[in-house]
């Protein structure tokens, strides 16, 4: 996959908000990997901040939303993972600092 699609994608991603931190899910560290094969199916493989995450449905939906106007995209599927486990370590300094966590 090209990077200047990749990074599209990413930007696209930006744009998903976690409802509960109001933090995009990009920059929480939530997504693992962005890929799409040659047919058009792009894979998201993101994780959530806990394994009982009510708004896990929400938050698909929305990348669902944000990545529509790609016309590369023919086909998107979104894997949850839990492993490597997720911890504020993930989070860009820009939501360390939004949440008022320490860098």
């Amino acid at each position: 996959m090209e990077e200047a699609l990749k990074d599209n994608m990413i930007g696209a991603l930006e744009n998903v908000i976690d409802p509960e931190l109001g933090i995009d899910i990009v920059n929480l560290g939530l997504i693992y990997n962005v890929d799409m094969d040659d047919n058009g199916l792009c894979t998201v493989q993101m994780t959530l901040t806990s394994m009982g995450c009510p708004l896990a449905a929400h938050i698909e939906q929305d990348i669902r939303h944000a990545l529509e106007d790609i016309p590369e995209i023919k086909e998107l599927n979104v894997e949850i993972v839990w492993d490597p486990p997720w911890g504020k370590d993930k989070m860009s300094r820009y939501a360390k600092i939004a949440l008022g966590i320490p860098d």
